[in-house]
């Protein structure tokens, strides 16, 4: 389980966020403990001013669970990742919220803490935290047999791929998956033994080396943006600078941006705008299922809360029945019959709580791989678009060779593939919903 922590201020907003349901497909409030509010947001107040009454500025402590994707994770794994996270870094007893996320068919829990104690009114020190985060994730790993990350046994053998959240942000305005960017410029680095060599690789790529204004080397996309190519192959500037010399003598990033403005970007951005409407379009219908079945999921889980709080307060009303009162429940105490009857009632509260628990995460473990199938539908879409985008970067380079006809082209052979697989809506039984159990 891979567990992602910031310690951070700005509660109302923080709260916002949990509870976006825009965001996310499903937002479950699990636990607010230890606040006099109910609420998310009215917690993450009471916490603010708290910590007003101290010098602490950063009064919450945000941790992300994370399970391996595909894993059916169920609530006793969160809570007792949650309990460690509490002892390791010396929180038990604070205040929290709980708040479970479901995107994309992967469920992910978020855990908030007050840092403020309300005895001492000080902070809690939360020294190497992402140290000891890690140590818990590795032991969450171990303990529940799931496969771990090659990265996290040795650093040094992590994804060199991975980018970090800016680089994945500006890459996907490009229109270019992260992971496929990185790697096609390691390739590039790989093959070329020279500056020219690696230059003529990126540019068949739809790539271009230029000199950036503080970064040296710079990578940049027809689109404009500009990629550090230190970052991006995981060297060193030195290193970069030793096989392809000073930038000095390369065109600057507004060169490169006229160029492409003058030759490329017209045909370029006609192709790409005509193979992402097609796309869209290919996506449509599965978008539109992903809708339906989060509206069909939601109605679920409401139907079978609402049938269980009904069956819940019968069984309550039962069993306060049992328990005579007036003259006779005074004979129960004396007899002990009242004490017996009260851990019957008690035994039978308990598991009623716990069906009622495994009830709800049955039908949540069903809806969520329902969901992953159709997510699994969605990202070969995806993939298949950004192939196409890459296939037309690196066409670019030969951009004179291209002839109007490659468009209606582009538009027969997406769209055959495209339509080929258009999802039908499942017809899906109940369930969830038997609540005579």
């Amino acid at each position: 389980m891979i567990l992602k922590a910031s310690q951070r201020s700005g509660g109302k907003q923080l709260g916002l966020h949990l509870l976006n349901a825009e965001q996310n497909e499903h937002v479950e409030v699990a636990e607010v403990r230890g606040f006099m509010s109910e609420s998310v947001v009215g917690a993450f107040k009471e916490a603010q001013a708290l910590a007003s009454g101290t010098r602490c500025k950063q009064y919450l402590f945000s941790v992300s669970l994370n399970p391996p994707e595909g894993e059916n994770v169920r609530p006793e794994v969160f809570e007792g990742a949650i309990h460690k996270i509490e002892e390791k870094l010396g929180l038990t007893g604070q205040p929290r919220v709980v708040v479970f996320h479901e995107k994309e068919g992967r469920r992910h829990a978020h855990c908030v803490w007050s840092r403020v104690d309300a005895e001492t009114t000080t902070a809690k020190q939360l020294s190497f935290y992402k140290t000891k985060l890690r140590e818990v994730s590795k032991e969450l790993y171990l303990d529940n047999g799931w496969k771990m990350p090659a990265g996290m046994m040795d650093r040094k053998a992590r994804d060199p791929r991975n980018f970090t959240l800016a680089e994945w942000q500006q890459a996907k305005r490009a229109g270019l998956k992260a992971d496929d960017l990185r790697g096609m410029v390691q390739e590039c680095w790989a093959v070329s033994d020279s500056r020219n060599g690696f230059a003529k690789a990126l540019e068949e790529r739809g790539l271009y080396l230029a000199k950036g204004d503080r970064r040296g080397h710079v990578a940049v996309t027809y689109e404009g943006e500009v990629f550090a190519v230190s970052r991006l192959i995981d060297k060193k500037s030195k290193e970069v600078s030793a096989k392809l010399g000073k930038p000095d003598d390369l065109p600057s990033v507004e060169q490169i941006l006229a160029r492409i403005g003058n030759e490329l970007a017209p045909r370029l951005s006609r192709l790409i705008s005509e193979a992402k409407r097609i796309a869209g379009n290919a996506m449509k219908p599965l978008l539109e299922q992903r809708n339906a079945m989060q509206r069909d999921h939601s109605d679920e889980r409401k139907r079978l809360d609402e049938g269980q709080k009904q069956r819940w307060n019968a069984e309550t009303t039962q069993r306060a029945g049992r328990l005579r009162g007036g003259v006779m429940g005074l004979w129960d105490r004396v007899t002990g019959d009242y004490q017996k009857t009260k851990r019957q009632n008690e035994v039978e509260a308990h598991w009623g709580l716990q069906r009622d628990r495994e009830q709800r995460q049955a039908l949540v473990a069903a809806q969520l791989a329902e969901r992953q199938r159709l997510q699994q539908q969605i990202r070969e879409m995806r993939t298949r678009h950004a192939e196409q985008i890459l296939a037309l970067h690196k066409q670019a380079a030969n951009y004179r060779l291209m002839s109007d006809r490659q468009t209606p082209r582009l538009r027969g052979e997406f769209g055959r593939r495209a339509g080929s697989e258009t999802p039908m809506r499942p017809n899906r039984p109940g369930r969830g919903l038997d609540l005579g159990r």
